[in-house]
């Protein structure tokens, strides 16, 4: 059924009106079924809303009038476990971690908006601050973690478009944030500096040797180690969260499940440690 709308002009000779939208009777009660909503302007201007707000509700592309902020919705994502275009939940690290960007980053500046009245002009603002106050990777970790946030309020309905899509600025990662890599001398020079250290000096040793991630090789097991074959499995990582505390989990993809080939050194390292423990 096609919806039908009115004006009405309260009080008459104010720049008020009620738009009045009807889709029939109620089967039920018999009552009628309508939708009110307040304008102020001139008359032409307030047909001119009818006819938007008509052609948007029998297309379907209709969006509720709704007062929740950026603070609140904010809140609702990450609660939902910060679902993107795949509709998959984080891990709770990284949901921890967008957390803290928009709750330090985002929140202080644009919480207390009307997500609905949330303007481009205002995230670019935003970003300018920001850009003078941090790494631009991290300025780039915000923004994709901004955008994921309210990409998801356009998919559920609550926006109806993006604001981000018009955003001037979006922050690239930037080309100064790649870290240093170090020659075998240099590399050399770091593992001989913790020589002294029984407790660094086998993970630092192991960690130049493999080029595993810091996690990977603080969540290996004795088990993970074949002295015959000379080689070392990944096959976990250790996790570290606020809500669970310290525990373990699977490589992100199968790929990350690998076995590292090691050299004489560095199993005759590793047997002298096993011994020592």
């Amino acid at each position: 059924m096609k919806i039908a709308g009115s004006i009405v002009n309260r009080p008459k000779g104010s720049d008020r009106w009620s738009i009045i939208l009807e889709d029939g009777r109620d089967p039920i009660t018999g009552n009628r079924r309508q939708k009110w909503h307040s304008f102020r302007g001139t008359k032409k201007e307030a047909q001119a809303e009818r006819v938007r707000l008509l052609h948007e509700t029998n297309s379907g592309s209709f969006i509720e009038p709704s007062k929740v902020t950026v603070s609140q919705w904010i809140d609702q994502w990450i609660e939902a476990g910060a679902p993107g275009r795949k509709k998959k939940k984080v891990g709770q690290r990284t949901l921890e971690r967008y957390e803290e960007l928009l709750r330090i980053h985002v929140k202080p500046t644009l919480g207390a908006r009307p997500l609905q009245k949330l303007a481009a002009t205002e995230i670019d603002r935003l970003y300018n601050v920001l850009e003078s106050k941090m790494a631009p990777m991290t300025l780039h970790h915000v923004h994709v973690t901004f955008n994921s946030c309210l990409s998801t309020a356009e998919r559920k309905g609550i926006l109806k478009v993006n604001p981000m899509n018009r955003a001037e600025q979006v922050p690239s990662a930037g080309e100064s944030d790649h870290g240093i890599a170090l020659d075998e001398s240099e590399l050399a020079t770091v593992v001989a500096g913790f020589r002294p250290s029984p407790t660094m000096f086998p993970i630092v040793a192991l960690t130049s040797s493999i080029g595993a991630r810091r996690n990977e090789v603080l969540a290996f097991r004795w088990s993970d180690l074949d002295v015959e074959k000379t080689a070392l499995r990944v096959e976990r990582a250790l996790d570290f969260t606020k809500k669970f505390g310290i525990g373990f989990k699977a490589p992100k993809t199968k790929r990350g499940l690998r076995t590292i080939a090691l050299d004489d050194g560095t199993v005759e390292m590793l047997l002298k440690e096993r011994e020592r423990h």
